[in-house]
């Protein structure tokens, strides 16, 4: 068969605009190294939910994954880290909800992005519970015991947490503006030292989310007080008695839990953030990882689109500005 010079011509002229789809439909993602952003120091639960995370990744798009310790400025440095890499997809951030919904009205004036318009959604990828904790030596037995000496001596009892304007430090602003406890909030650069500091003697309580933690509840150097959603834990046996706010400070409407969720530099292509998401659910959503999560006070969670993910960072933002606002916290 022959083919004309014209056809050939012809054919030709239209590859600038067939290019693109055919490179989509070629392209070979992930074609190197991927990269999780941790906005915490090393050793926290971000960190190790993002090392299991990078593990069962690896595994799901056949190309090595590896977790960047990016923390300080109370996480604001690692999502910009994230924020300004490659639109390329093989950057991504696995950050809080106060990071991500909460952040911008801590620092009104200094946050260098904002979350919401500067990075692209994947999923969330679990929901974790904050819990109050002392060491097993602490004469504090229960929630009860601790808002009574908080009350007693005002500023005396000490409460460290993973950074200014985190889930922790929002927290226990708001029990003691429900309760009128006044404790004096220590701030620390990821949760790893502050439990380290716990475990030492050197700070009354944490309220936090558990995982980090549960190795040292389990072999009785932690004692857990409280846990700050309005309902109990009951998935994980070691937290399933622990009372919740409901119980504790009923007619609060304290419901304290973070969500971590997984996202990428706004402007990712979309075919790139949808194999994202597709190898996210299927990690995620499985027996084994949940089985990993929950007996440390996790569950996991995914939404079932990128789009459904951001839609819901938008409506986070709304609770995370009120919390902020009734902590009376800024961080200008």
């Amino acid at each position: 068969m022959t083919i004309s010079r014209r056809a050939i011509l012809g054919a030709a002229a239209t590859l600038p605009f067939a290019t693109p789809s055919i490179l989509r439909a070629q392209d070979n993602f992930p074609s190197r190294t991927l990269r999780i952003v941790v906005p915490y120091a090393a050793g926290g639960s971000v960190d190790l939910t993002a090392r299991l995370i990078a593990e069962k990744l690896q595994a799901e798009l056949g190309q090595s994954v590896v977790v960047d310790n990016r923390g300080g400025a109370g996480g604001n440095l690692g999502v910009s880290e994230a924020a300004r890499s490659e639109k390329d997809g093989h950057t991504m951030v696995l950050a809080s909800a106060s990071i991500l919904c909460a952040n911008k009205f801590l620092y009104r004036k200094s946050m260098p992005i904002d979350p919401i318009k500067d990075l692209g959604p994947i999923t969330r990828v679990t929901t974790g519970t904050v819990f109050m904790t002392v060491n097993a030596n602490s004469p504090y037995k229960t929630f009860q015991d601790v808002i009574a000496a908080a009350k007693k001596d005002p500023g005396k009892l000490t409460m460290g947490s993973s950074g200014t304007g985190t889930v922790s430090h929002l927290t226990i602003a708001k029990v003691c503006k429900v309760t009128g406890a006044d404790i004096t909030h220590v701030p620390y650069r990821g949760g790893a030292p502050a439990l380290q500091d716990l475990l030492a003697g050197n700070i009354d309580m944490m309220f936090d989310v558990i995982p980090l933690s549960m190795s040292n509840v389990r072999e009785g150097r932690l004692r857990v007080l409280a846990a700050a959603s309005a309902e109990r834990v009951t998935y994980s046996p070691e937290l399933k008695d622990v009372p919740a706010m409901k119980e504790l400070l009923p007619g609060s409407n304290i419901d304290m839990q973070s969500w971590y969720g997984m996202n990428l530099p706004a402007g990712v292509p979309a075919d790139r953030v949808a194999k994202l998401h597709a190898a996210m659910v299927k990690v995620v959503d499985n027996n084994d990882f949940r089985g990993k999560m929950e007996p440390n006070g996790f569950t996991t969670v995914v939404d079932a689109s990128p789009a459904a993910y951001g839609t819901y960072m938008q409506e986070q933002e709304k609770f995370w500005k009120g919390l902020v606002e009734d902590s009376g916290a800024s961080l200008d």
